[in-house]
């Protein structure tokens, strides 16, 4: 496909203006993980307009769709992302949040315009299978693409593709790369529990903070002295909690964060070493001591077949000198890995680069370059026709 204003010329202007429109109002409205209902019921009057059938309520918040002839036993799924960060927008946009405390500072609302766009595409074609279309909520919290696959999202699926906004790539340019792209993400919680006391007296009292600030400490040794150097891996305590009164030593200290590794033994080294330094404060300190890993997310693969489909479908929408390769794994989280538990796919990053001042994701002045919008529409739809015409039997 030749590039044509700026944007793959398969995507004309007026296609791109309704993904505009759409994306502004999203972004305007937008909604929590498993809180996407107007989100979803929007969604749901889009792909009606397209002639195609939604089902919603998937995973409570999440939307299915599928198009192509009945009788085919081929199909492939495109999913985007739906769900929004509790971010308070400072963009300045004149399309900017308008619920307070809340924003799309991620590139969800670019995401489900796009594979509305693609819909729209595909829509129009003499499609050889099926292709489903996957609204996911609850990427950013609460793992719902792992609940999209118990309701059956991927049910029948014979590859998925996704794709993600990321700004750190030239607008136009896609990022093509097989194997592990996204890390492993361990959330961890740890409890402290002591005594409370006067804080004149201490030696009447277990002090919980005491006990965190040294744990927090020892935990920043564990990716220096238990993991591969040559391997990567971060631990980061992202919340701390604890405490009533500057005059009280607190009885309890709560310690959120995360754990992102990229080898599965690096992994492993992580988890072992931080549950024994957990229970050895517990020792040091005479404090109650409670870890837990809640909402695991494992890495993402790229399968080697659908990142070949992948590859080929960018060629065909941009040009071959604006593949990329990514580099390095990200030890960024991304659900997608769920999916692809179950079926062979790629996720994709879509290149976004508007300015320096636009802060990056999960900031509340994140913004993105939305020419994107028509480059991710027409790969998704490159990359559903591409599977299909390359598996099905004419």
């Amino acid at each position: 496909m030749e590039q044509g204003n700026g944007y793959p010329q398969i995507v004309g202007s007026e296609l791109f203006d309704w993904m505009r429109t759409i994306r502004h109002h999203l972004h305007q409205s937008p909604e929590l993980s498993f809180q996407e209902f107007k989100t979803a019921a929007y969604i749901c009057e889009k792909l009606s307009e397209l002639g195609i059938s939604p089902r919603p309520g998937v995973a409570g918040t999440g939307v299915l769709a599928e198009i192509g002839p009945a009788h085919s036993d081929w199909i492939v799924g495109l999913r985007a992302d739906m769900d929004a960060l509790p971010i308070g927008e400072r963009t300045g946009l004149p399309f900017a949040s308008t619920v307070s405390g809340s924003m799309h500072a991620c590139g969800h609302d670019g995401h489900m315009a796009m594979l509305l766009g693609a819909a729209a595409l595909l829509k129009k074609m003499d499609l050889p299978g099926r292709v489903r279309f996957i609204f996911q909520p609850a990427e950013e919290s609460g793992n719902g693409a792992e609940k999209m696959v118990a309701e059956g999202a991927v049910n029948g699926l014979d590859a998925i593709f996704g794709g993600h906004i990321d700004t750190h790539y030239p607008t136009g340019s896609i990022t093509v790369d097989e194997g592990i792209i996204c890390a492993y993400a361990d959330p961890f919680i740890v409890r402290l529990k002591g005594s409370s006391g006067h804080a004149a007296r201490p030696h009447e009292a277990r002090d919980s903070i005491v006990a965190a600030a040294t744990l927090i400490t020892a935990l920043q040794s564990l990716v220096s002295r238990e993991v591969d150097p040559n391997q990567a891996a971060v631990l980061t305590v992202g919340r701390v909690q604890a405490g009533d009164a500057h005059n009280v030593i607190a009885e309890e200290a709560i310690l959120e964060g995360t754990i992102r590794s990229t080898h599965p033994e690096a992994r492993s080294r992580l988890l072992a070493g931080m549950e024994r330094m957990v229970m050895g404060i517990s020792s040091l300190y005479a404090v109650a001591a409670h870890l837990e890993f809640p909402d695991f997310l494992p890495a993402v693969v790229n399968s080697a077949s659908a990142t070949e489909v992948a590859r080929r479908a960018a060629a065909a929408v941009i040009p071959e000198d604006s593949i990329l390769s990514q580099g390095p794994s990200s030890l960024g989280g991304e659900d997608f890995s769920f999916y692809l538990q179950k079926v062979n796919g790629c996720l994709v990053r879509f290149g976004a680069n508007i300015s320096a001042e636009t802060g990056p994701a999960h900031s509340s002045t994140f913004d993105f370059d939305e020419a994107v919008l028509a480059t991710g529409a027409a790969w998704y739809a490159q990359v559903a026709l591409a599977f299909l015409q390359e598996n099905v039997s004419p």
